[in-house]
């Protein structure tokens, strides 16, 4: 495996074949140290079950010979019964020990041992019947036996046989439980050595752990750290970067992707800005141009038709006056001529007029008041037309103006009323927020859904001159008074006879 390929390994991966390989360790220490454990325990017990009992019957057994020669010996010289019950108790010490020796050894006993016990057995059977049992025979005779006079080294020489023999067992037994001790020794040495070994790697498996999530982790998230505070700053050119593992890459490419995306964002939004900027700059130069060639163009008509007012009231005088004067005293066509400098000169008086309220409306004001719309409404309706009203609001404005955009809807309703049919104007409200909708609706002619936006035009006429008088300004001086209040004014093109005029009048602050 090369170390390209190690550097692909996840976090997780890399975590998981460190605990693998460490689990690995720690299985094998696990087995070593259940199967010397094992091996110990089975010394201990050899030590312990084995060799320690085996060691006390051996003592015993050489107890039980020499007072089975005690016996003889004593029997021998007194020839009582009574000296031979040490040497009928040592018998059955010393079958019950060899018995015992025998059982202790059986499983998984030494050769040597056992080999020791037959010779035991052998040497002590060939005493008895070489020295004991004559000895006992010859008591039971009368003492005419000639064994009883067997040579005493000769017995000494056997006795000494069996006690060498059992000397021999006990050296044998004490060699067994030696080699026990020392493999006890050595397992718990091999123990010791196998908890050091597991503790070591436990260490190295922590320290390695560490040094995994220092390098693949701590100080790569403190690096990144640091760059996404960079970027965060306003640095947006600054690349996001990680040498940390595969997840934190991962992660750093996608945040480094969402900067671009935000600085390629960014970057539209400061040139957006930019333009938002000259056009906003350009718009209030536009504003503030068009805003005094208003100014200047409302203060022109202002001035023009308050100047025009007296050269045209002399036409207007002297008109009338040769009317009256030379009436009938010329021809017709000069009656005529006089009768149409008469009428044009009135009628430029009503337009000049009707500019001069036009120009005055914001320029002259008296402040805005609570207005009772049901009182405007009764001191301007007409008497030659159904008037009528219902739960009329106090609106917020000035009450001539108001006062002009109700006359001039009643008047509109007058003039362009069907033949024939009384006219009738009714005037609702209802609010809508801070406003309050006003519709003025008549049984008039109606107007086209074609001249909606064109009667709201100041000079704008919709019939010819000798049709219906005006000078087709007061929709404009309504609509301007209106817009003036901060509201708009629309017509209502789906009544199916007549016209309704809806307008909007601001609450006044109390509601």
């Amino acid at each position: 495996m090369t170390w390209f390929e190690l550097r692909t390994w996840t976090l997780r991966r890399r975590v998981a074949a460190l605990v693998a390989v460490a689990g690995v360790f720690m299985a094998v220490i696990g087995v070593l140290t259940v199967v010397t454990t094992t091996r110990s325990n089975d010394h201990l017990d050899t030590i312990l079950e084995k060799t320690g009992p085996m060691r006390v019957a051996g003592q015993e057994l050489y107890s039980a010979y020499l007072d089975q020669e005690t016996g003889v010996r004593g029997f021998a010289l007194s020839r009582s019964e009574e000296n031979l019950q040490p040497y009928e108790r040592g018998r059955e010490a010393e079958e019950k020990l060899l018995a015992d020796i025998e059982r202790l050894n059986a499983d998984n006993g030494r050769a040597a041992i056992a080999d020791s016990v037959r010779q035991v057995r052998e040497l002590s059977t060939a005493w008895r019947t070489t020295v004991a049992e004559p000895v006992i025979g010859s008591g039971d005779t009368g003492g005419a036996s000639d064994p009883v006079q067997l040579d005493e080294a000769a017995r000494t020489a056997r006795f000494n046989a069996v006690r060498t023999s059992v000397t021999d067992l006990q050296a044998n037994i004490l060699v067994l439980r030696n080699e026990a001790v020392d493999a006890a020794r050595s397992t718990g040495s091999t123990l010791v050595v196998l908890e050091i070994t597991a503790g070591v790697i436990v260490v190295v498996v922590g320290i390695l752990m560490l040094l995994l999530l220092d390098r693949l982790v701590s100080r790569p998230v403190t690096d990144f750290a640091a760059q996404v505070r960079q970027v965060a700053a306003g640095n947006y050119d600054r690349r996001i970067t990680s040498d940390g593992s595969p997840e934190l890459r991962d992660l750093a490419d996608d945040v480094d992707g969402m900067r671009l995306k935000i600085a390629t964002e960014l970057s539209e939004v400061r040139e957006a800005r930019a333009q938002v900027e000259a056009a906003k700059e350009m718009l209030e130069a536009q504003t503030a141009e068009l805003t005094r060639s208003n100014r200047d163009l409302e203060q022109f008509a202002y001035v023009a038709s308050h100047d025009l007012q007296e050269p045209l009231r002399k036409v207007a005088s002297f008109c009338q006056l040769l009317q009256r004067r030379y009436a009938g005293q010329l021809d017709a066509r000069a009656d005529q001529y006089i009768a149409f400098a008469t009428d044009g000169a009135q009628r430029m008086q009503r337009l000049i007029n009707d500019l001069l309220a036009f120009s005055r409306i914001g320029r002259i004001t008296t402040g805005f008041t609570p207005v009772d719309l049901t009182e405007v409404v009764t001191a301007t309706a007409d008497g030659d037309a159904h008037v009528t009203w219902s739960d009329l609001p106090v609106v917020h404005g000035e009450e001539p103006l108001i006062s002009t955009v109700f006359a001039n809807l009643i008047g509109n309703s007058l003039k362009f009323q069907r033949p024939g049919v009384p006219p009738e104007v009714r005037i609702s409200a209802e609010q809508d927020g801070d406003f309050w909708k006003i519709n003025v609706r008549d049984n008039g002619i109606g107007i086209e859904a074609q001249f909606a936006d064109k009667v709201f035009v100041i000079f704008q006429r919709l019939h010819a001159r000798d049709a219906y008088e005006g000078t087709g300004i007061g929709l404009a001086i309504v609509k301007k008074i209106v817009e003036y209040h901060g509201g708009h004014i629309w017509l209502d093109l789906d009544v199916e006879q007549g016209a309704s005029v809806w307008f909007t009048l601001p609450v006044t602050p109390a509601d």
